[in-house]
């Protein structure tokens, strides 16, 4: 699954380009290693750019820096959600990734599973947590072990497994610290995949394997135990059906350029729709740049090739 050069850009076609990090968001630290990572392989290759650290009056940062296009390197709240997305329309400054009404809908996890049930797209069941819920009744309407997770953030941020109707009412307290909207999920067992796409093009698969309890914040960039293989291990027919769930659920959306899905596996190998990533994290080590390579595009290469569907992208 080889990727297929869209374009055979030169740098001096990019003129001026901001690369967006940092941001004020719970993802900071990623977002700042994203932006330094994708910065160094524009300015090897030749593109005139520049670092932005972002942070709470983007307004202000943006509306005197001359540029032609910028790459976001930011993620979660603020950069991720669709608002620094509408401010570069505003600016008539065209940007990698989806325009600011599917990173919003991408972000609220909510919205994008009912997007997809529309769709007729597999996602594991679910229900929104208050604080009145009776939570023995949730946890077994759901089948007895479900994931808690705060409908507007990403990363894993505030996701919590719970067991118990006790330990469920910890995991929404937990979760409502950081939103309002507290979505709780059946939780699927079996293997966990993420699946690129990249200008139209699905990236080959991912299989991520956690040793800890399950694939939170903690398992994705602290502790170091989570390991991951590509090839994934599918079989070719069921690597092809999981690159079309993947597209079709990134189009339902009405997502462009690139992005990430991912996705998980039950026991009798049927695949399930977890979230959608717009802005996904772009280190040397990251997932994107992971299958971008088995798909034999480096990761200088795969940031050029990000930042070249500016060139045709028409700003609102």
């Amino acid at each position: 699954m080889l990727y297929q050069k869209h374009s055979n850009t030169q740098p001096e076609q990019f003129g001026k380009t901001l690369v967006l990090f940092g941001g004020v968001s719970s993802e900071r630290e990623v977002s700042l290693k994203s932006g330094q990572a994708v910065l160094a392989a524009l300015l090897k290759s030749g593109v005139n750019a520049q670092g932005v650290d972002i942070g709470k009056n983007p307004v202000d940062q943006l509306h005197n820096l001359a540029a032609d296009r910028a790459f976001i390197c930011l993620h979660g709240e603020g950069g991720e959600d669709g608002k620094i997305q509408a401010l570069l329309d505003f600016l008539s400054l065209p940007y990698t990734g989806s325009a600011h009404a599917a990173s919003a809908l991408a972000m609220d996890k909510l919205r994008t599973k009912q997007v997809w049930i529309t769709r007729q797209l597999p996602t594991p069941r679910f229900d929104i947590a208050h604080a009145q819920t009776n939570w023995a009744s949730m946890l077994d309407n759901l089948g007895g072990a479900v994931f808690v997770k705060p409908i507007h953030e990403g990363s894993s941020i505030g996701l919590s497994l719970a067991q118990t109707s006790q330990a469920l009412k910890e995991a929404y307290q937990k979760a409502a610290r950081l939103d309002k909207e507290v979505l709780v999920e059946q939780k699927i067992t079996g293997a966990e995949y993420t699946v690129a796409i990249l200008n139209g093009q699905v990236l080959p698969s991912v299989r991520v394997e956690s040793h800890a309890d399950f694939y939170d914040y903690n398992a994705k960039y602290v502790t170091g135990n989570t390991e991951y293989f590509c090839p994934s291990g599918l079989s070719n027919a069921q690597e092809a059906e999981i690159a079309k769930l993947a597209l079709d659920a990134f189009n339902a959306i009405g997502c462009s350029s690139w992005g990430r899905v991912d996705i998980m596996q039950d026991k009798d190998g049927n695949f399930y729709l977890l979230e959608l990533n717009t802005s996904p994290g772009m280190t040397n080590s990251s997932l994107v740049p992971m299958a971008a390579k088995e798909a034999g595009l480096p990761f200088d290469e795969l940031v050029l090739e990000i930042l070249a569907y500016t060139l045709s992208k028409k700003t609102c």
